[in-house]
């Protein structure tokens, strides 16, 4: 794997530091995946219960580099969901913290290190796996979907390698973690930056807590990744106005961040001398596909930017023919090597070879203006019909973030049916956003229901988790 070819010349470099001033180098990843390789015996599966720390970093990058397939998981899966995909995927191995000890069923410890352990399943079913197959991620964050995205070798090094090329990686770079381990964007950034030979610093304090702030000057951090609610976040807690000397990038994917805060951090950065760059990916790409180079972040404010190194983008109309002509919007259609092998659903599925062949069909709705940059505009799926007439549920929920600023919405629906969810209550009965909208697109007040719930349930990376609104909300308003 060549994400590991320079991994001799790193040597005694650190490869990361984390919160408790712990520390690993290269050479001692590299005795790790000989003594993992060893206990595990072979190409097996194993589940990785991730934490953003050394023991989990270390069993990542051990995996990979013996060919040993990981499945990434958050190490807060429910009990029930993580042995239901055991059950569904027969592991021979699970590697997971101390602490997670009691989720696990019909498991022996065999190995510790650090606060990790390495425990033998007693399996007699256990997969057959494709030769080329190196990671396993899933699609559905926290639910316990077994529906997973098979990644190979090639895939992890053509993004690697592309990402570090837009994002001008070297080997000065100490980017801080802000995502999960078991989220395709977290992966990119420790892929991309080892392969470069950079510090990796490491922590689970989040954004809100002073001690991160506190490890990122201590440890001289030069660059954060974040989901648009990361972004959120950062401006409510004053992140423009602190004192971070060593920051030189700031990369946000995830999904799409609203203009209006895509432009006050692309000021702040131009401000500041720093780089914002916007990017775009889906974990069926391995992770990105797409990016806004930084000298173009105010000037193609909204726009997810155009194909990453070795990529190529086109749309698609609904016939399946491309759309030559610019500002007309059809399914994004992406080819590169980064495009992944394809599902898995079982265990079975495992073994299958290359479905896609570097082609994804992206599923999201976008334009492309006519100096070649690409805006999202929606999910394929997420459409309804009002009075005939095709509503884009993403595109209202942006209208309504933009007119309505510090307040969360969400939008789900059927055909003549639109529900908004949002986090704040209302004293109006929702006729004021009722109105507004029907202003704006003609949606009326008979299709159109508010609904207000405590805060709008997200994943770990920041998306509406839609199929959780109605579990949620509470104090049903319907304008008259």
């Amino acid at each position: 794997m060549h994400l590991f070819d320079k991994e001799k010349i790193y040597g005694d470099r650190l490869l990361a530091v984390d919160d408790r001033d712990r520390n690993v180098t290269y050479d001692q990843l590299d005795s790790f995946s000989g003594e993992l390789y060893r206990k595990v015996g072979g190409k097996k599966l194993i589940f990785i219960l991730c934490e953003n720390t050394i023991e989990s970093l270390s069993g990542y990058l051990g995996c990979l580099k013996t060919g040993i397939v990981p499945l990434m998981l958050d190490s807060h899966i429910h009990p029930s969901l993580l042995n239901g995909l055991i059950r569904e995927y027969h592991p021979a191995f699970l590697y997971i913290p101390k602490t997670c000890i009691e989720k696990i069923e019909d498991s022996e410890v065999i190995w510790q290190f650090g606060g990790y352990c390495l425990c033998e399943r007693n399996e007699k079913m256990p997969p057959a796996l494709y030769c080329e197959l190196s990671l396993l991620l899933t699609t559905s964050g926290s639910t316990g979907s077994p529906k997973l995205v098979r990644q190979s070798s090639w895939n992890i090094d053509a993004n690697g390698k592309s990402i570090a090329c837009y994002l001008e990686i070297d080997a000065n770079e100490r980017p801080i973690t802000t995502l999960p381990m078991n989220y395709t964007y977290g992966l990119s950034v420790f892929n991309s930056h080892v392969l470069m030979g950079c510090t990796l610093l490491l922590t689970t304090y989040g954004v809100l807590e002073p001690d991160f702030w506190g490890f990122a000057r201590k440890k001289r951090a030069t660059s954060l990744a974040g989901v648009p609610y990361t972004y959120q976040i950062l401006k409510r807690i004053g992140f423009m106005d602190m004192d971070l000397p060593d920051l030189k990038t700031m990369t946000q994917a995830g999904g799409k961040m609203p203009p209006r805060l895509h432009k006050e951090f692309a000021l702040y950065a131009k401000r500041t001398n720093r780089k914002l760059i916007v990017m775009y990916g889906q974990t069926e790409a391995t992770a990105r596909m797409g990016y806004l180079p930084a000298d173009k972040t105010l000037e193609k404010c909204g726009s997810m930017g155009i194909a990453i190194p070795g990529g190529r983008f086109w749309l698609e109309n609904e016939q399946g023919n491309e759309i030559i002509e610019p500002d007309i919007p059809g399914e994004l259609v992406y080819q590169g090597k980064n495009v992944t092998l394809g599902y898995a659903c079982c265990k079975d599925d495992l073994i299958k070879q290359d479905e896609w062949k570097g082609v994804l069909h992206t599923g999201d709705i976008a334009s492309r203006d006519s100096e070649g940059y690409y805006y999202i505009t929606g999910r394929k799926k997420r459409f309804i019909k009002v009075s005939g007439s095709r509503v884009n549920l993403d595109e209202v929920e942006r209208l309504l973030k933009e007119q309505y600023e510090g307040i969360d919405f969400a939008c789900v629906g059927t055909d003549d049916n639109l529900t908004i969810f949002m986090d704040q209550l209302i004293l109006d009965g929702g006729e004021e956003i009722i109105e507004y909208l029907y202003q704006v697109t003609g949606i009326g007040n008979r299709t159109a229901a508010v609904k207000c719930v405590d805060q709008i349930p997200k994943n770990e990376s920041g998306k509406t988790l839609y199929k959780e609104l109605e579990t949620t909300a509470d104090n049903r308003i319907q304008s008259k």
